[in-house]
């Protein structure tokens, strides 16, 4: 049976349609698995979103995939969005990164277990926990997958929790019809290099407050784009650009539409201003990362070109 750990790869079910003289029908579907509760499976496929109730699926197994990216490729692109989510305190293991940002989101205060941590792994996440203690917050890290499933085997071991899935989601660029949907006449989308206090007033209400840590988190990176989209002069939409990895990577975060405004294009509009900026600042490919379970998100940014490049676990240590 599928387990999280399924979750961002592409998987075949069989799920049962119905019954016809006491035997049951069956349907395959193929697509990709951006939800797995204990209740139903989400799959993005060619045709759209399908959602299977749990009880219907009779068998289900992963496709192995044409082109899996190699451990480099997610290691570069790891670290390309490390670049784009910049925590203010920062340490060394290694060659594992630990990131603290007062608590201010997930990426910004996890360990990171890429590369080789100079220590047997024992030891390694035991560093993790102390280094964490010693900034006064709970030991976070967040596992790539599959590249750092021995580390969550490990963590497995010490009764480490797990976060629900996040997908790291790629497209090149241009995206694919990043207009369609065109937004409500009298929108307009501006891109500055600096935040206006609108636009983080936004930002706050979506991640519960903004931290002076969070404000470094925010605009410490050397190329950086922040949308704000109008519509009669009010401020409806929001967005951030990044420009990381040697130049390559457009990163996407903190799209936001207010939720008056929604259902309108804007989202779209937002995204297409950043990625004409990305492509002019010379980014080839454009990268988000996305919670699983956000299947409307998954849904449009399929729409726009984006397919998963890998997953992550946030793991969380017992109290």
């Amino acid at each position: 049976m599928l387990r999280q750990q399924d979750v961002g790869h592409r998987i075949v079910v069989r799920r049962i349609v119905g019954i016809r003289e006491g035997r049951p029908l069956f349907s395959d579907a193929l697509g990709e698995l951006v939800e797995l509760s204990e209740t139903h499976l989400t799959l993005a496929t060619a045709q759209g979103q399908l959602r299977v109730p749990v009880a219907q699926v009779h068998r289900a197994k992963r496709v192995p995939p044409t082109r899996r990216p190699t451990a480099a490729a997610v290691v570069a692109l790891e670290r390309a969005a490390d670049e784009a989510w910049p925590a203010p305190t920062r340490g060394l293991l290694g060659d594992w990164l630990l990131r603290a940002a007062d608590g201010w989101t997930g990426r910004a205060n996890s360990a990171l277990p890429i590369g080789d941590p100079d220590r047997p792994l024992p030891a390694a996440v035991d560093a993790v926990e102390r280094w964490y203690a010693e900034q006064g917050q709970p030991a976070l890290i967040n596992t790539p997958l599959p590249l750092a499933a021995p580390v969550g085997a490990e963590l497995d071991t010490r009764g480490w929790g797990s976060r629900p899935p996040t997908l790291v989601q790629t497209a090149p660029l241009p995206l694919a019809a990043p207009g369609a949907g065109t937004a409500v006449a009298g929108t307009g989308v501006e891109l500055v290099a600096a935040p206006s206090a609108a636009w983080l007033t936004v930002a706050a209400g979506r991640k519960g407050g903004l931290p002076d840590a969070a404000r470094h988190v925010l605009t410490a990176v050397d190329q950086v784009r922040f949308a704000h989209a109008y519509a009669d002069g009010t401020l409806v939409a929001i967005g951030r650009g990044t420009v990381t990895g040697q130049g390559r990577w457009l990163g996407l975060s903190l799209i936001e539409v207010l939720p008056e405004a929604r259902r309108q294009g804007l989202a779209r509009a937002v995204l297409a201003a950043l990625a004409d900026w990305g492509a002019s600042a010379g980014a080839t490919h454009a990268f988000l990362q996305v919670e699983q379970h956000n299947t409307g998100a998954v849904a449009l940014y399929q729409r726009l070109g984006f397919t998963t490049h890998h997953a992550y676990l946030t793991r969380v240590a017992p109290h």
